[in-house]
């Protein structure tokens, strides 16, 4: 889930030219939930910009009776422990969007874990598991061949204009897949600040700014101040949840 690359990155030299890609799992999800993590996401590291953010789809196998959000609750509320879901893996964001689902909805949603998004899609075409959160990318062109079917976004604000959230039944559930650049604490303020600021130039380029919503994520890019204070705030939402869902660190 990117611990090893996000390590190796703490460990280089702070002169500005080793670069961090970070995003929710190794930065805000497994410095709650690891037991070996050799890195301090706060203290090692100084934050430059987002750069992207990006919706998880809820996807389900087409033969689950269900459309919407609120139909799925009450579905797994009358079957318990009998919906399963698909993920890429232990501890990574698609896994914790289904225990958060669990935790708003009072629902017993049974984690599958699989080596990565391929298998876990596969896993729901081929109707081994009932669900999953998978990326736009990876879902919606088996949803147009009728092999899935999309029924919520995972975001606060519909990022699919036919297809509602999960917060709109569910209300303050929000999984957001987010991307940003770091560098190793220690660098440079000048240094710093001249990154965040080509960084936002980049994102507003017209080029990379449509090559980053044809990738399927929203572009955005902030202070290194204002993505600090993100990070924190993402890491205390996930502490909850895995407190919640009485997930042992690993």
């Amino acid at each position: 889930s990117g611990m090893i690359g996000t390590e190796l990155a703490a460990r280089a030299a702070p002169d500005g030219y080793t670069l961090v890609l970070g995003n929710v799992a190794p930065l805000a999800i497994l410095p709650n939930a690891s037991k070996k993590l050799a890195y301090d996401p706060i203290k090692d590291f100084t934050p430059l910009s987002l750069l992207a953010t990006s919706d998880y789809v809820l996807t389900v196998h087409p033969s689950l009776p269900v459309r919407n959000v609120k139909e799925l609750i009450a579905l797994a509320r009358s079957r318990p422990e009998e919906l399963t879901y698909a993920s890429s893996g232990p501890l990574g964001a698609p896994h914790l969007a289904g225990e958060l689902i669990n935790l708003l909805g009072k629902t017993k949603l049974v984690h599958i874990p699989y080596k990565g998004n391929g298998p876990a899609a596969l896993a729901v075409i081929t109707g081994e598991a009932t669900m999953l959160f998978g990326s736009g990318p990876s879902v919606v062109p088996h949803a147009k061949a009728g092999k899935l079917r999309m029924i919520a976004t995972t975001g606060l604000k519909r990022s699919m204009p036919d297809i509602g959230t999960v917060a709109e039944v569910l209300p303050g559930y929000d999984v957001t897949q987010w991307y940003g650049l770091l560098v190793p604490a220690g660098v440079p303020k000048d240094i710093v600040d001249r990154l965040s600021r080509e960084i936002g130039k980049a994102i507003a380029n017209p080029k990379v700014n449509t090559l980053l919503v044809n990738l399927g994520t929203q572009p955005v890019s902030n202070t290194p101040e204002q993505f600090s204070a993100f990070i924190k705030a993402e890491s205390a939402k996930w502490a909850r949840v895995i407190k919640t869902a009485n997930i042992q660190p690993q």
